[in-house]
C-alpha cells in the first residue's frame, strides 16, 4: 500500500554498505521505521540530508502491515529550518531531545495532538533567538501527551511530588522536589513558549531542574533510561 505521510525524524543508524534505516513518528500511524536503500550510494547522497535529527518531512511511503521496516519511495521537506541543524546550541538541543523522543515515543498509533505539538514546538525552536529554556518546557508539555503531565490541584501552596506527580501539602516524601524547582515547576507550568523569555535562569538551575525532570520521567516511563548525550548537553548550557 502507497500512501503519503507527513513524519518526524527521530533517528537513523547505517545498515549493511549502503542503506539507512530511519525511525519517525508519523502523523498518522504514529512510530515507523523504513529502510532506505541506497542512501549512501553516491547518485543518492542529497537524500541523507532528508533524514537530518528531527528533520519535518513528507513522504510517499509503501506501508506493508505486519511488517516491521517499510520503505520510503517519495521524499520532500514540509517544513525547512533554518537554524535547527546549523546554529551549534541548537544542534545539541536537537541531538538531546532526538534521543529523549525515540525513547519515550513507543506507539503505533495514530495521535494527531502529539504530532502537531512536535511540529509546532520545533518550528517556533527553530525562529526564536531566544531559546535557552526551551528544552525544559519542551519535555514538560511532553508529559501531557504522554500521560503523567503534573497535577495542578493545590498548585500554589503545595509541594511538587515526582513519583505521585501531585502538589502536596509538605515536603514529606523522598521524591518532593527542592524549593528552588518547585518554584520553577510552578513557574513554567501554563506558559507558553512565547513567554519562555521572561524565564532567567542561571546554568545550575537550568541543568538541576532538567534532571528533575528525567528523573519525573524515569519514575512514570518504566522503560526510560537517562539519555547518552545528557552529560554533553549539559556542558553545552554551562
Amino acid at each position: 500500500m502507497s500512501a503519503s505521510e507527513k513524519a518526524i525524524v527521530l533517528s537513523k543508524i547505517k545498515y549493511r554498505d549502503n542503506d539507512l534505516i530511519v525511525n519517525c513518528y508519523t502523523q498518522h500511524r504514529g512510530l515507523s521505521s523504513y529502510l532506505i536503500r541506497g542512501a549512501f550510494k553516491s547518485k543518492r547522497s542529497g537524500s541523507i540530508a532528508y533524514y537530518q535529527l528531527l528533520s519535518q518531512i513528507e513522504i510517499v511511503e509503501i506501508y506493508k502491515p505486519n511488517q516491521s521496516l517499510h520503505y520510503i519511495k517519495e521524499v520532500k521537506s514540509s517544513f525547512i529550518y533554518n537554524t535547527l541543524h546549523t546554529n551549534v546550541i541548537k544542534s545539541s538541543i536537537v541531538l538531546f531531545l532526538s534521543e529523549v523522543l525515540a525513547n519515550v515515543l513507543k506507539e503505533e498509533e495514530q495521535n494527531n495532538l502529539l504530532f502537531d505539538y512536535l511540529e509546532t514546538a520545533l518550528q517556533w525552536l527553530d525562529s526564536e533567538p531566544n531559546y535557552a529554556n526551551f528544552h525544559l518546557l519542551f519535555l514538560l508539555k511532553l508529559t501531557k501527551y504522554l500521560g503523567f503531565y503534573p497535577d495542578t490541584d493545590h498548585v500554589e501552596t503545595g509541594v511538587f511530588n515526582l513519583q505521585s506527580g501531585y502538589f502536596e501539602p509538605s515536603k514529606t516524601h523522598i521524591y518532593a522536589v527542592s524549593a528552588e524547582n518547585n518554584i520553577l515547576l510552578k513557574e513554567l507550568l501554563g506558559m507558553n513558549f512565547d513567554a519562555l523569555n521572561t524565564v532567567k535562569l542561571q546554568a545550575e538551575q537550568r541543568q538541576a531542574f532538567l534532571n528533575m525532570l528525567m528523573q519525573y520521567y524515569e519514575l512514570h516511563l518504566g522503560y526510560f533510561r537517562k539519555p547518552k548525550s545528557l552529560q554533553i548537553f549539559n556542558q553545552v548550557f554551562r
